[in-house]
């Protein structure tokens, strides 16, 4: 049986990890929505093409976007101590979850921007509709279903890799199943911050897509 510390400090530990997930998530999506939204509209089949800036734009999110989260992280550690002031604990965390989502969200939006019907784009430049209208009046409405199953894989994803973080001190559940259940042999720390993340994951996931059915049908 856990005693009242390691309860409290497997409370405190989901507490961090969802501090770190939710504003990873947030500042990714402050650096990847804008991103991705200008990938689409800049892409051969936007509404502005511009291939020097789409080449330029998908050639950054491709390298960023193959860079191992973990070996990111620690090339990260000196930025990361210049941003935040220290380079370990929940917020030290915070600065390469952003950076590593960030990319991953911009593929994501693009993605769901370019799932939108060509005819409703047309139909809105056939009205004048400028590009910064048809954006926020079409683009983004007509694809809010997709972007937010995206934003719940998103959560996933920075969830998984904030776990990952436990390895230099980033704190949450994955710093407790790395110092309980590998270096201390403690199987059943590990099992039980596994059983909450995954948990965690699944929540999120029944709320995000429970959300965006809902969106759907009232869309419908």
């Amino acid at each position: 049986m856990f005693d009242s510390k390691v309860v409290s400090m497997i409370v405190q530990g989901i507490g961090e990890t969802l501090y770190m997930t939710c504003v990873s998530t947030v500042f990714g999506y402050l650096l990847g929505l804008p991103v991705g939204v200008l990938c689409a509209v800049t892409d051969r089949d936007g509404i502005h093409p511009n291939r020097v800036v789409y080449r330029t734009l998908d050639f950054m999110i491709n390298i960023l976007r193959s860079v191992p989260f973990l070996i990111l992280l620690i090339l990260l550690i000196p930025f990361t101590r210049f941003v935040v002031g220290k380079s370990y604990g929940p917020t030290g965390a915070i600065v390469p979850l952003v950076i590593s989502a960030a990319p991953f969200i911009a593929r994501m939006v693009e993605s769901s921007l370019k799932e939108v019907d060509h005819g409703v784009i047309e139909a809105a430049q056939a009205m004048g509709a400028g590009n910064g209208t048809i954006i926020r009046r079409v683009l983004l409405p007509e694809a809010r279903v997709s972007l937010i199953v995206g934003v719940t894989i998103v959560f996933g994803t920075v969830l998984g890799y904030s776990a990952m973080a436990g390895i230099v001190g980033g704190g949450g559940l994955g710093d407790i199943a790395i110092r309980y259940g590998y270096y201390r042999y403690q199987t059943d720390i590990m099992m039980v911050t596994v059983f909450l993340l995954v948990l965690l994951t699944q929540l999120f996931q029944l709320a995000g897509t429970g959300f965006a059915a809902k969106l759907d049908r009232r869309h419908s």
